[in-house]
C-alpha cells in the first residue's frame, strides 16, 4: 500500500526516539512491499525557535494531508517560563483540535520480563493489561483561560455530545476485551463530572448492556491503580484526569518510556506518540528508551493504515528484544549494562519478522 506519514520529531529526546520509529517503518515498508512517504516537519519548541509558532501552517497542512502523524515529544524549560505567551503545548492542543483527534488510547501492559522493573511488588503488577481511553479535545485544557496579577482561572466545560462519543469509543473497545468499563470522574464535587456520570450511565444502559459499567471517583482510581491494577480492563475519563492517571499507570509497566498512545477521531487518520515528555535532562545523550515510540508505530500501522500483520510483527519484535534483555538505562537493573537508544532500536530490528 501507499501511505503518507507526517513525522514530527519535536523537542528534547523526541528526535532520538523518532529516528528509531522511522527505521522500523522503513524496514516494514521494504519487507511488506509498501510505499511510505515520511515527511519530517517542525513542531513544538523547535518550531517556535524557527518560525515563532509551535504549529506552523505548513506543518498543519501536511498533517491534514497525511494518513497518520508520528510525534516524538515537545516542550522544555526553554519555553516554559511563566511569562511566556507562546508555548509548545499550544501547538499540540491545536493539532488535536484541527484533526478532530478526541479519543486518546493508552494501553498499559506489563511485560513478564519487566515485572521486577516496577517500583511495585511483582505480585501487584504481574499480568496487568488495561487500556485508558482519555477524552482529548475538551475539558479544562481547552476552556477559557484568564490570568492577571491577582488571580487566574481555567474553565472546564464538557458537552453531552463530547461525553457520549468518548464513552462509545471506550465501550466498543471493552467489547473486544473483557467487557468491563470503568468510568472515572469527580462527581462528588464537579458539575462536569456529574454530567459525565449521568451521560455515561445512560449510554451504557441503552447501547452497551453487555458491558459491565463501574463508576469510580478519580482519587479512588489513583489509589486502586496502585493497589489492584489487575482488576481494571478499559478505563474512560476526561482530559486532565486521563493525563495524570496514565503517567501514574506507566509506573506499573516499569517506565514511562514503555507506553504508547493513539489519538483518534472519526476518520482513520490519527496522532501517534509515546506518552513520555521531552526529558531535556537526558536529551542528546542517546540513552532514551525508544520502545514507547515503537509501540506507538505499531498502533499507527493498526489503526490508521490497517496493517495488522505489520503491527503485530513490530510489537512481537519489541517484546522479543525486551525478553532478551535489551534494556535502556531506565529499565536496566543496578550494575547491569544499558543499551543506547540506537542499540535498542537495532535489537528490535534484529527480531523483526514479517510473516507472509
Amino acid at each position: 500500500m501507499k501511505a503518507r506519514i507526517a513525522v514530527l520529531p519535536g523537542d528534547g529526546i523526541g528526535p532520538e526516539v523518532i529516528a528509531q520509529g522511522v527505521r522500523c517503518l522503513r524496514a516494514l515498508a521494504q519487507a511488506g512491499g509498501h510505499e511510505f512517504t515520511l515527511e519530517e516537519l517542525p513542531f513544538g519548541g523547535a518550531a517556535i525557535d524557527a518560525h515563532g509558532d509551535p504549529l506552523p501552517q505548513a506543518t498543519l497542512a501536511a498533517c491534514r494531508r497525511a494518513d497518520a502523524v508520528l510525534l516524538g515529544a515537545i516542550g522544555g524549560p526553554k519555553w516554559s517560563a511563566p511569562e511566556a505567551t507562546v508555548r509548545p503545548e499550544q501547538g499540540l492542543l491545536r493539532l488535536r483540535a484541527a484533526l478532530g483527534a478526541y479519543a486518546n488510547l493508552r494501553p498499559v501492559t506489563v511485560h513478564p520480563a519487566l515485572a521486577d522493573a516496577s517500583t511495585l511488588k511483582r505480585e501487584v503488577v504481574e499480568g496487568v493489561d488495561l487500556v485508558f481511553v482519555r477524552e482529548l479535545t475538551g475539558g479544562i485544557y481547552f476552556g477559557e483561560k484568564r490570568r492577571d496579577a491577582a488571580s487566574a482561572s481555567d474553565l472546564c466545560v464538557y458537552t453531552v455530545a463530547e461525553v457520549e462519543r468518548i464513552v462509545r469509543v471506550a465501550a466498543q473497545l471493552a467489547r473486544t476485551r473483557r467487557r468491563r468499563l470503568t468510568s472515572i470522574d469527580k462527581s462528588n464535587v464537579l458539575e462536569t463530572s456529574r454530567l459525565w456520570r449521568q451521560v455515561a450511565t445512560r449510554v451504557m444502559s441503552a447501547e452497551f448492556p453487555d458491558v459491565a459499567l463501574e463508576h469510580v471517583l478519580v482519587d479512588s482510581a489513583a489509589m486502586h491503580l496502585i493497589r489492584r491494577p489487575r482488576d481494571f480492563d478499559v478505563l474512560v475519563t476526561e482530559n486532565m484526569f486521563g493525563d495524570i492517571l496514565t503517567d501514574e499507570a506507566a509506573m506499573l509497566a516499569g517506565s514511562l518510556g514503555l507506553l504508547p498512545s493513539a489519538s483518534l477521531g472519526t476518520g482513520r487518520s490519527g496522532i501517534y506518540e509515546p506518552i513520555h515528555g521531552s526529558a531535556p535532562d537526558i536529551a542528546g545523550r542517546g540513552i532514551a528508551n525508544p520502545y514507547g515510540t515503537l509501540y506507538s508505530v505499531a498502533l499507527l500501522l493498526r489503526h490508521s493504515l490497517g496493517l495488522e500483520g505489520e503491527a503485530r510483527a513490530l510489537e512481537a519484535a519489541v517484546n522479543a528484544a525486551i525478553a532478551q534483555g535489551a534494556r535502556t538505562q531506565d529499565l536496566a537493573a543496578p550494575g547491569t549494562p544499558a543499551l543506547s537508544t540506537a542499540a535498542a532500536g537495532e535489537a528490535v530490528l534484529s527480531n523483526l519478522r514479517l510473516r507472509p
